[in-house]
């Protein structure tokens, strides 16, 4: 799902000095305009980065698509067919895309060399990467490129869960990283944009963003999986009287007191969303 092209913000415009998206032609400057060519994660993550070798943004996951604009370098200039997000990724962490047939499921799993436990694996994967396989003999599934996953990890389907509070609470204690996406590491909007994608509701990638995402509501009347912001910050309500959240106060993905979390947090609560009502 796309967020759209807002001019006033590079994250989901999809244009540098020198290529744009075609259908930027007209309001952007650039010195080509392109349709852009589809292709997919093939690594665990790949950082999308606000540069080449730049700071990063954000993460796109193993299967993920992008638009891809330009390439210069060893990297990939282009647009996350997620949710718009703009910017540069290693080249070399991209195939021509294939079709998926499955979604992991769980937190994380690895690729094994054999359909075997005892094999040695070669990759880990996160919760929500898109798998291309063939479901196989002793409870693998077989994926296209090479390797198995167990098949009691993963699902035909991309979005099974119905409440995004039980998907966030599976990723208590996992590591705090700054523009994460990922079992391996995340932070509070990309908690938030997994935990509510895995229920089919697609939210943007980061926390401004996601603030106008659903309806405003009195702090005093928080529901479970309504969303709680700073500024910089958002965490998902649990209920009336705890939150989860990645931050970088635990370094990881932690439920606490909402009391105590605004107590710890410098800046004032700046808004009460409610996306979905239970």
């Amino acid at each position: 799902m796309s967020w759209g092209s807002n001019m006033g913000d590079r994250r989901l415009t999809p244009a540098n000095d020198r290529v744009a998206a075609q259908h930027l032609r007209g309001s952007v400057k650039a010195t080509r305009f392109c349709a852009g060519e589809a292709w997919q994660v093939v690594a665990p993550v790949t950082d999308l980065c606000r540069s080449p070798d730049g700071p990063r943004d954000r993460q796109l996951l193993f299967g993920a698509g992008f638009t891809v604009y330009e390439k210069r370098d060893g990297w990939f200039f282009g647009q996350a067919e997620l949710d718009g997000y703009v910017g540069y990724a290693r080249a070399d962490h991209f195939r021509a895309p294939l079709p998926p047939s499955h979604w992991v499921a769980v937190r994380a799993t690895h690729i094994y060399s054999k359909p075997d436990i005892k094999s040695a694996e070669f990759m880990s994967l996160s919760f929500s990467s898109a798998l291309t396989g063939t479901p196989v003999a002793k409870g693998f599934l077989a994926l296209e490129g090479g390797g198995f996953v167990p098949a009691q990890h993963v699902t035909g389907a991309p979005s099974e869960d119905a409440d995004p509070v039980d998907v966030a609470e599976r990723f208590h204690g996992a590591p705090y990283l700054w523009g994460g996406n990922s079992a391996f590491g995340i932070d509070c909007s990309g908690l938030v944009q997994l935990a509510f994608g895995a229920c089919g509701i697609y939210l943007p990638p980061d926390s401004d963003m996601q603030e106008s995402a659903g309806r405003p509501v009195s702090i005093e009347d928080l529901r479970r999986g309504d969303l709680v912001f700073w500024p910089g910050h958002v965490a998902i309500v649990r209920d009336g009287s705890s939150l989860v959240h990645a931050n970088a106060f635990h370094m990881a993905v932690e439920i606490e007191p909402i009391d105590d979390a605004i107590r710890r947090i410098p800046d004032a609560v700046s808004g009460c969303q409610r996306v979905l009502d239970f």
